[in-house]
């Protein structure tokens, strides 16, 4: 990832430390667990991530 994200943590993550989700978006959606930031990332379009969220939610 060439790219600057800005991440931010999942407004359900506690400050505790633990499960923690963070996303960061650009002309998709990036997602990565906090606790390895320097880790894999999962990128998906933004359409698919709406999609995503109509059907959790």
């Amino acid at each position: 990832m060439n790219e600057r994200l800005k991440w931010f943590k999942s407004s359900y993550s506690d400050d505790e430390g633990g499960n923690c989700v963070e996303v960061a978006l650009s002309t998709d959606v990036h997602v990565r667990d906090s606790k390895v930031a320097d880790g894999p990332a999962l990128r998906v379009a933004a359409s698919a991530w709406e999609a995503f969220l109509a059907a959790a939610l």
